[in-house]
């Protein structure tokens, strides 16, 4: 029975397991998005949470716990210097899980996680054109009449006689 087991222990040793999630977690922070199983990422994405959290208040105490999960100086002075300004506001979800489908080799569920502030994509998407439904070989730009012109020029010249008369 798996009673009180939280965590997935992702068919690993304790050791190994901690030095995974770290080397992830230096990559997440590095690269702002990867790609690996949709497991491990949810690992991780409980993993990587807590230190963002700890990142906003630049202390020497909260450098000092995230480097005893990181033991990277690199990555621990980006957390604190980059990252940590960017999502300064957000009061949690520093991380977004996509799936991606399956993986070919051995049909894992595949995914990437990446941070929510750094999602260029995301952020800009780019408005769609209305979608075209003539298929005439007609130009969509409307072509001026002599009805057009003359109706055009008698409002022009009242406008002006109106202008006058002030």
């Amino acid at each position: 029975m798996r009673h009180n087991k939280k965590f997935n222990h992702l068919g690993r040793t304790a050791d190994h397991r901690a030095a995974m999630l770290a080397n992830m977690a230096k990559s997440l922070i590095k690269h702002k998005r990867i790609t690996t199983t949709l497991a491990k990422a949810k690992a991780l994405k409980k993993y990587v949470e807590p230190l963002i959290t700890r990142s906003k208040n630049d202390t020497t105490n909260s450098r000092r716990v995230v480097f005893r999960y990181l033991q990277d100086k690199e990555t621990v002075t980006e957390l604190f210097k980059e990252i940590s300004v960017k999502v300064g506001d957000r009061p949690g979800g520093y991380t977004r899980v996509i799936k991606l489908g399956t993986r070919q080799g051995d049909a894992a569920e595949m995914a990437f996680i990446e941070l929510v502030d750094y999602d260029e994509n995301m952020a800009k998407t780019p408005k769609a054109e209305p979608k075209k439904t003539r298929r005439s070989r007609r130009s969509t730009k409307k072509v001026e009449t002599p009805a057009n012109t003359e109706s055009a020029e008698k409002a022009e010249e009242t406008n002006a006689e109106e202008t006058k008369a002030e």
